[in-house]
């Protein structure tokens, strides 16, 4: 996949087949519509599918209630997620103010027929673009011919077949509901960060753990609780137990992403780690004292276990 930053160097390309969106995630929904665009594409012995789009997403933007908005993915997640997806070619268009007030004809001529060239343009249902979201599929079918590119649009019953939003996706993880996340997305939920040092209190009660913080401060971290979770660390996958939380037994103070990863006793603090969830095991919770806590870890590593091995 060839990753284009910016439309400024962009040149028309033969035949090009084209969808737009934030694609927050790739998940299921967004994959319903990128292997349509991948079948036209490919139908045609120039065509190219190309996905557009924009980072920062549009919401931060031009949203007043956007400060707290959490993504499912950050742009270098979607970047491999699509092309794990077979995309040609992805255009990230830097997402401004000015770039929002661009109308939809506008931004059919300069983006879509100026820089890309498009012959073939394939939406999901009631896709809307363009200042205060104006355009769609009726106005581009109408000027197809003016525009010189056809238009498709996925039909409403497949796009509701799938019943799968970004939205949802984040309600599920806000919740905990790592089931339901998961299977929306078609994968598992993932975080990845460095590895830094915490207070070290895990190691004194036979549970070191590895503290990781996330590269992105702008990507969803879930529901407080105790999590199973591969371990991708060095090449390999591991197994885990995650906290996320704010340690109440012993007093912590800010929010922390904490794994004891098992069968495992190396030094890798400053390296990268990610963690792909796999269920929920359990909210956080205060106990009386350590004694009490140790025993809780250890029926959370025994069924983390079990979980993870099916």
């Amino acid at each position: 996949m060839i990753v284009h930053r910016g439309i400024d160097s962009l040149s028309p390309l033969p035949y090009a087949v084209v969808t737009s969106g934030t694609f927050d995630g790739v998940h299921l929904g967004h994959q319903t519509i990128l292997k349509r665009l991948n079948e036209v594409a490919r139908a045609h012995p120039d065509g190219q599918s190309v996905v557009m789009t924009y980072w920062p997403h549009p919401r931060t933007v031009v949203s007043n209630d956007s400060q707290d908005l959490r993504l499912l993915s950050t742009l270098e997640e979607k970047i491999d997620l699509l092309e794990q997806a077979g995309v040609d070619h992805l255009v990230v268009i830097p997402f401004t103010r000015a770039f929002s007030q661009l109308s939809s004809e506008e931004f059919i001529q300069q983006v879509l027929v100026d820089r890309l060239g498009t012959k073939k343009l394939v939406i999901g249902y009631d896709h809307r673009f363009g200042r205060d979201r104006e355009g769609g599929f009726d106005y581009i079918q109408a000027h197809q011919a003016e525009y010189g590119f056809e238009v498709e649009e996925i039909p409403r019953q497949d796009i509701e077949a799938v019943g799968i939003s970004s939205s949802k996706i984040r309600t599920a993880l806000n919740e905990g509901n790592i089931d339901a996340a998961n299977r929306f997305l078609g994968r598992p939920y993932s975080l990845t960060g460095t590895i830094v040092k915490g207070r070290q209190l895990g190691r004194t009660i036979g549970f070191p753990t590895a503290n990781l913080q996330v590269d992105d401060a702008v990507k969803l971290i879930p529901a407080n609780g105790v999590y199973a979770v591969d371990v991708i660390q060095g090449g390999q996958t591991l197994g885990g137990m995650l906290n996320i939380g704010f340690r109440p037994t012993v007093a912590g103070e800010h929010q922390t992403i904490e794994t004891f990863i098992f069968d495992f006793s190396k030094d890798i603090y400053g390296e990268h780690m990610t963690l792909q969830f796999r269920s929920f095991l359990r909210p956080e919770q205060k106990f009386n004292g350590l004694p009490a806590l140790v025993e809780q870890l250890q029926k959370d590593e025994q069924q983390a276990r079990v979980t993870l091995k099916r």
